[in-house]
């Protein structure tokens, strides 16, 4: 709820500049506000925040329904389908293998899925659309998977398409009817869409690190995640297959401009979740309340560690939120992910690697690492201010504006990072 007016128009105004040189606190009030100007102007139907900082909860402000059609409020147990905020934990159940020895961060891929020793490159297409293909220029590695540097596609809708994605469209390696080994058998017929290494392009890479988590343990991805990873950080309410009971509890997503929203028809969005389709994604799927994806946030402030419960060492969650990408790899080679903010790509996460340099850019912290998922949900972990941050929402298309609104009225509209960035 909105509690002040005053508190609402301080969400639309930049700090004083005096503020900046005072500790940083994130105001709870400034967030609340924010919730509910994005409700009221009708930009979602429902949104909530979760501020973790300093060893503590700072805030917590929900605004909205998370079902209009049946007045059902968001509230602190509701489940959000999280999409690619999936993947930060793909990664973290790799990198424990990674740990273990089983494999290394420049294996070819081929070497652990022999299926894609035979990957070409599109170089072009012949008069008759068939595609002009040659042998990439070196060998996809395991590291190119966990950075989306293989040249992998993730399909494309709609004109113009190249032929890997008019590939991808015919084979469907997603398909919610096949497995990952199903999946990693079709993912291997379709072709780069660049030299392995030469650009950042956001792929079905992901899914292929699930792939390698399967064969590498010898346990069903699934499984594995929830042995290794949920259960041993108290994650309950956190999984790719739910129960019809769960459905009382999920939000509804809703699709549109702001003051047009219309329900997504379930059949869109809730498979393989709740049906017995059998395909776990590693780069979506994973239904989760913003409490339990703050205890993964707060595992990875914790250099992998939370409640004495080590998932993953220091060095590798660093080499995890470290860039990764050559500095070669030019902006205009780089898709989108610049206008995530100034910062490269770690291993499943964005991480930031300069202040802001402009009033129009997120605002954050130099050293953080994030990511996030379709229907504009949003998680941060900002080490140098001892934070995390989850904030939960289910509206489509996915809202860069909305999660730059959102770090402002977290961190204030002036805010640069701590001094010294």
């Amino acid at each position: 709820m909105i509690r002040t007016a005053a508190a609402l128009a301080l969400a639309l105004t930049a700090l004083p500049a005096a503020a900046e040189d005072a500790p940083y606190r994130p105001d709870c009030d400034r967030i609340d506000a924010f919730l509910g100007k994005m409700v009221a102007d009708g930009r979602t139907v429902g949104a909530a925040a979760l501020v973790w900082k300093d060893g503590a909860e700072a805030c917590f402000e929900a605004a909205g329904d998370a079902d209009r059609e049946t007045a059902r409020p968001m509230t602190r147990d509701t489940l959000f389908q999280i999409y690619s905020m999936t993947k930060p934990v793909t990664g973290v159940a790799l990198m424990q293998l990674w740990e273990q020895g089983r494999f290394g961060l420049d294996d070819p891929l081929e070497w652990h899925l022999p299926e894609f020793a035979a990957l070409k490159v599109v170089d072009g297409e012949n008069p008759d659309g068939s595609p002009i293909l040659r042998e990439p220029r070196r060998k996809v590695t395991v590291r190119d998977v966990l950075r989306h540097t293989a040249g992998f596609t993730y399909g494309a809708d709609g004109a113009p398409q190249n032929a890997a994605d008019r590939a991808w469209n015919r084979l469907q390696p997603l398909a919610f009817d096949k497995t990952l080994a199903e999946f990693s058998q079709a993912m291997a017929q379709v072709p780069l869409l660049y030299d392995p290494g030469t650009q950042w392009h956001y792929s079905a890479g992901v899914d292929v690190q699930a792939r390698l988590v399967e064969v590498l343990s010898g346990r069903p991805f699934a499984e594995y995640v929830a042995e290794h990873i949920f259960q041993p950080l108290g994650m309950k309410d956190s999984g790719w297959k739910r129960t019809p009971a769960d459905r009382a509890r999920l939000a509804s997503a809703y699709h549109g401009e702001a003051g047009a929203l219309v329900p997504v028809p379930e059949a869109m969005l809730l498979e393989p979740n709740f049906t017995g389709k059998p395909m776990t994604m590693g780069g979506a799927g994973i239904v989760t309340t913003l409490d339990d994806y703050m205890i993964f946030a707060r595992m990875l402030l914790g250099q992998g560690t939370l409640n004495r419960t080590r998932i993953l060492k220091p060095s590798t969650l660093r080499l995890m939120s470290t860039d990764q990408l050559d500095p070669r790899i030019a902006a205009e080679n780089r898709q989108w992910l610049p206008s995530k903010g100034s910062g490269g790509f770690g291993f499943d996460f964005f991480v930031r690697t300069a202040p802001p340099q402009s009033p129009q850019e997120n605002r954050g912290s130099v050293g953080e690492f994030f990511w996030d998922g379709y229907p504009s949900m949003l998680f941060w972990v900002d080490p140098a201010q001892d934070m995390a941050v989850v904030f939960g929402t289910q509206k489509i298309p996915f809202d860069n504006a909305m999660h730059r609104e959102f770090r402002a009225a977290v961190y204030g509209a002036n805010y640069t990072g701590p001094a010294g960035d």
